[in-house]
This record gives C-alpha cells, sequence and structure tokens, in this order.
C-alpha cells in the first residue's frame, strides 16, 4: 500500500478481521485475494462516493495459487476501482517510469535474486535521471512462498537480503525460481526461513 498511513492502516486492519471471521465461519481457502479485493472496493467506493475526501491510498492485494497461472494480484485505487493485473506491479513517485522499465527487464519464471536486483534497479532510478545507491537496510522486502505448509508471507531481511540483491559477479547465491520448489532458503515445516523476520499475528 502507498499513501496516507492511517488511512491504508485502517484498511489493513479491517482486511485482517475479514479474513479472520471469514476462515474462522467457513473455512481458510474461502479467504481469498478477489474476495479481500471486493471488500476492500466497497469501503473505498462507499468513502469516495459518500465522505467529503477520498481516501488517499493505493493498494495491492496478491494471492499464490498452486501454481504461477493461477497467482492473482489486483490493485485497487482511491474510487474502489480493481484492476486485475499480471506479473508485477509499481506504486508509488514515478510509478509510471517504473513500470515501463519492469515491462521491458521482467520476466516470467525469474529467480528471486534476480527479480530484487532488478526492483533495486528500478527503485534506484531518480525523478532527474540520478541513480541512487539502495542498501538492504533502505528496503522491506517479503515474499509469497507457496511451497511454505501453513502460511505463504514470509520477510527477507538481514544478511540474507544483503546477499540476494549484491551484483551477480559478487555473490554466489543461486537464483531461485519465484513461488517454485525451493523458493528461497530451506527452513523447517512451519517455520522461518534463514534471515526470515518472526512473524507478527496482526500481519495479513
Amino acid at each position: 500500500a502507498v499513501g496516507r498511513y492511517n488511512e491504508f492502516e485502517s484498511l489493513r486492519v479491517a482486511g485482517i478481521r475479514y479474513a479472520d471471521l471469514r476462515g474462522y465461519s467457513y473455512d481458510r481457502t474461502d479467504v481469498t485475494a478477489r474476495a479481500l479485493a471486493n471488500t476492500y472496493a466497497q469501503t473505498l467506493g462507499a468513502v469516495f462516493t459518500q465522505e467529503s475526501k477520498p481516501f488517499e491510498i493505493e493498494i495491492v492485494v496478491a494471492e499464490v495459487g498452486l501454481d504461477s497461472e493461477s497467482d492473482q494480484i489486483f490493485r485497487l485505487t482511491y474510487d474502489g476501482s480493481v484492476a486485475d493485473e499480471r506479473g508485477f506491479v509499481a506504486m508509488g513517485g514515478a510509478s509510471d517510469a517504473a513500470e515501463e522499465r519492469l515491462s521491458t527487464a521482467w520476466r516470467p519464471g525469474m529467480g528471486l535474486s534476480d527479480v530484487l536486483r532488478l526492483a533495486v534497479d528500478v527503485l534506484g532510478a531518480g525523478d532527474n535521471g540520478e541513480r541512487r545507491t539502495l542498501d538492504a537496510a533502505q528496503l522491506e522486502v517479503a515474499v509469497l512462498d507457496r511451497d511454505r505448509p501453513r502460511r505463504s508471507f514470509r520477510r527477507i531481511v538481514g544478511p540474507l537480503l544483503s546477499r540476494l540483491i549484491e551484483p551477480r559477479e559478487n555473490t554466489e547465491v543461486p537464483a531461485v525460481a519465484l513461488g517454485g520448489p525451493g523458493a528461497g532458503p530451506e527452513a523447517p515445516a512451519g517455520g522461518p526461513a534463514p534471515g526470515d523476520e518472526p512473524e507478527s499475528p496482526t500481519q495479513p
């Protein structure tokens, strides 16, 4: 999410409550990205039409399926509009330029380290043509790993992130297919991978 923190944080908390209630009342498999996106869209649309000022936010809701063909990405804007995206999404400042760069450099099946280096390269492109160098301390990175047994969301932090974003000639970290078998470092079943940040119970 991008925009005003208090606005998208209130939606995030509402989304957690919706997912908890629906999963408890029915089944965890009934909590889908499409259903959550529709719930957010209703709230954003109501605020847009009924309040004096719409929410100044943009949200992405993503879900990994059993394979890459069933993955889903939805982009929601301030008026409640929902767009079905494929492959990648860029939000925030200079998002048009970022998406143009991604459209030429991104390809399906890229390895995790390749994707992260591409993202760092795109984020490092300044509005005035000047480039900036980004390190791991300036980034927030998370992946949705379809092979995790309980929870697909996990953060990538610390030394692992630093190694993954190093230029290829300076790193021995192998490229790992996003969402494919062995995505990310091995971890005990249900436990965090090396470099993971402990999961928060309030994280969607």
